[in-house]
């Protein structure tokens, strides 16, 4: 039978809050929670504690919240700890050389695509824009690489038509708690086979840029419904419009072929227009500073008819 472990888990989002809480139930000693900390946020900007801080709270965890891990107290509370491991889920900070060589068994990261593809800080978006069909978690080591370390174990999920950002990132965050809990059974057992990644096939996901959200209403409406999604509900895939932006959050393809921009018909739930090569029905929208509607409801209040222009 294998030694419960004493962990340190560094998290922040939450997609991290699953892990936490399997890890917490687990049979491991969680010797210290180390997360973000509280930043400003809203319209007041308010300090808003990271997820994570609330569900350590919730278990009554010890928890340390630094600006930087560098920083030689950071350092010496980690030590204190005594972690036979370090788990990292979605943190936010880059591990200094000093605290990944602290643990005897390592630091490891749940990260959300099976590696060595989308490497970086927005795996599940772009998968999404990519119009993957699978993607999945891996539990790697961490190293001095970017996503690079050596990989311990993977676990692969479909991606269905329906999925957007914040579904995947759910069902995801899940089976990384599943996965990390394995890892830790592998590791106390020391069952664990680190596997290299194959560089020839790695690619980025780096975190989404303005220029990556911006949609263009030309060409093939299948991409386009693809980056909508990976780009919901943020940081939202937009159109411009008027001056502001028109977030779109919700898509999908029809096939007829009018001119781009051009206004094909306003359903009961859609605003319909042409891309060129096809046909794009927003189905769930957003304008600057108001509700989420449907395209049909946007249409409306706006007073757009079929044959004029989106743009």
């Amino acid at each position: 039978m294998s030694k419960p472990l004493r962990v340190v888990f560094m998290g922040s989002p939450a997609f991290a809050v699953p892990s936490l809480t399997r890890l917490f139930r687990g049979g491991h000693t969680l010797a210290l929670v180390v997360t973000q900390p509280d930043r400003p946020a809203g319209r007041g900007q308010a300090l808003r504690p990271p997820p994570v801080k609330l569900a350590a709270e919730r278990h009554d965890l010890r928890l340390l919240q630094p600006e930087k891990l560098s920083d030689p107290e950071v350092l010496r509370a980690l030590a204190t700890a005594q972690p036979d491991v370090i788990t990292v889920a979605a943190f936010g900070q880059f591990l200094p050389r000093a605290l990944r060589e602290l643990p005897p068994l390592g630091c490891i990261n749940v990260h959300a695509s099976l590696l060595p593809k989308y490497r970086g800080a927005a795996p599940i978006n772009w998968a999404l824009i990519a119009g993957e069909t699978e993607t999945g978690v891996t539990i790697m080591r961490i190293e001095e690489g970017m996503d690079a370390g050596p990989m311990l174990l993977q676990r692969a999920i479909p991606i269905s038509p329906e999925d957007d950002a914040g579904t995947l990132h759910d069902r995801l965050a899940e089976v990384g708690a599943s996965a990390l809990a394995d890892a830790l059974q592998m590791l106390a057992r020391g069952e664990a086979t680190w596997i290299p990644q194959n560089e020839t096939r790695a690619t980025r996901a780096p975190k989404l840029r303005d220029e990556d959200c911006r949609l263009e209403l030309a060409g093939d409406p299948l991409p386009i419904v693809n980056r909508i999604r990976g780009g919901s509900p943020v940081p939202g895939a937009y159109l411009p419009w008027r001056g502001q932006r028109l977030k779109v959050l919700r898509a999908e393809t029809r096939p007829d072929a009018r001119p781009p921009a051009t206004i094909l018909a306003i359903e009961s739930q859609a605003l319909v227009c042409g891309t060129g090569a096809g046909g794009l029905a927003l189905l769930e929208v957003q304008p600057e500073g108001k509700r989420r509607m449907t395209g049909a409801e946007f249409a409306r209040g706006q007073r757009l008819q079929a044959g004029g222009q989106l743009a």
